[in-house]
Order: structure tokens, then sequence, then C-alpha cells
């Protein structure tokens, strides 16, 4: 792990998410939005409106990951937790987890999403490995959760991705010193199983849709151990909470 390596870097960034960048995606985010609580489904809404302001497909990913309806906001904010309880069992997403956190690390582009979440646009499609920027994401992580007093954290690693194993036991070597009790389960289905838990960590929309409560890890650590970050921003004028 000696290359360095910028997760989730990609060379246009610069121009399709820059200064004067900025209006037109805020613009489009607006539509979209719009549409989204019309009623509109966000295949066809974000194809239509990346199509009206001419966007790369990098900026439409950005939307769609960005951009949620008011009915989902409310839903998912209703379920947030503001702190974890001491003692309490933390289910985290893994790969969806670290990888945002080497994102930012990396100085990549990171979204924060109307949702509050932090999601990144690295788009690894079952492909992983670890880079020179893993283990300090994993030890904040751990920082974070000793600092709120965890009892117990249980990441959940998608057996189909790459590495997974490797992952795996780096995190168990890093937060073993930890005051918490640290699990590390590779399987087929994450989202499924995290779905059906509380206490989640995750920026999943899937995910956060379902499971019974979350807590929004990445932005604290990103707050608090990286400090002011240039995210494109999709809360602005048009956060509905």
């Amino acid at each position: 792990m000696g290359t360095v390596v910028r997760r989730g870097y990609a060379p246009g960034d610069e121009k399709e998410f820059g200064e004067q960048a900025a209006e037109l995606l805020h613009l489009a985010g607006k539509d979209l939005a719009y549409l989204l609580n019309q009623g509109y489904a966000i295949k066809g809404a974000s194809a239509f409106v990346g199509n009206h302001y001419q966007l790369s497909e990098r900026q439409r990913l950005a939307l769609v990951r960005g951009i949620s309806s008011e009915e989902s906001i409310k839903k998912r904010k209703a379920r947030e937790l503001q702190n974890i309880s001491a003692g309490s069992i933390v289910h985290i997403d893994g790969f969806n987890t670290i990888i945002t956190l080497e994102t930012a690390l990396s100085g990549s582009v990171l979204l924060r999403c109307m949702d509050g979440t932090i999601r990144d646009l690295a788009g690894l499609r079952g492909t992983y490995r670890l880079i020179d920027k893993t283990d300090r994401a994993i030890r904040m992580i751990g920082e974070t959760l000793e600092k709120y007093q965890a009892g117990k954290a249980v990441f959940y690693l998608d057996s189909p991705v790459s590495n997974s194993g490797r992952l795996k036991q780096r995190l168990l070597e890093l937060l073993e010193g930890f005051e918490f009790e640290t699990e590390a389960e590779i399987m087929h289905d994450v989202d499924t199983v995290l779905k059906r838990l509380d206490h989640v960590v995750t920026s999943d929309a899937i995910i956060l849709d379902e499971c019974g409560s979350w807590f929004n890890l990445n932005a604290v650590i990103i707050r608090e151990k990286i400090g002011k970050y240039p995210f494109v921003d999709f809360p602005g004028v048009y956060t509905f909470c």
C-alpha cells in the first residue's frame, strides 16, 4: 500500500464540479427534486433533467445520489439518531462507509446530499483494494465509536466484492485495541440484513428507507477529523426539512 491512490477521483472533476458548474448542478437539482415530489421515478426523471442540462454521466450520477423527494427525506430524518447510545451495537455497512472516508482523505468529490448523508462517486462495481488511506479511515471509525462509547461494532462486507477478506482482516487487526468489541461478517446480501436492523451506519438510500434507525457516522467523522471540506452541496435552498 505504498503507492498514493486518490479514491474516487476522475480527471474531469475540477471542471464538472467546480465553481462554474455549481449553478448548473443546482438548477438541475431543483428540477429533479420537483419531479420526484410529483411522483416521477428517479431513473426517468434524472435522464430527462440530465438531457435538458446536457450533463455528463458523472454529473447525472451525482444528481441521482444527491437528490431525494421530500417524503423520502422526512422518513429518513425521522429514524436518524443524533448520537450512539453508550454500550449499543452499531451495524456498519463496511464498504459503503470506508470507501467514502477513503474518498474524503483523497480530497476527491464528495456529495453532501439532501438527506444529510455524505456520498461519493467512487463507483467500484464489485472491485476493491486496500489503499494508502484505508488504515487511517478505519482508525477514524474506531476513534469516533470509542468517543461515543459504543459497546460493539459489526462490519458487514459484501462477499461478491474483491478483497473483502483482506479488509475484514485489517478491520479486526486495527480495531483490536479499542474499547469496544469488533466483528466483521462477509455475506452475499448486506443490504437485506441491514434493512432489518437498528443503529445502522450507511449512506445507502435503499437501506435508509427501511432500517429501524441509523447514525450519520461519516458526516461526524469528516466534520471532526478532517474539517472543512469542499462538498458538492445539495441541501441548500431545496432542503425540505
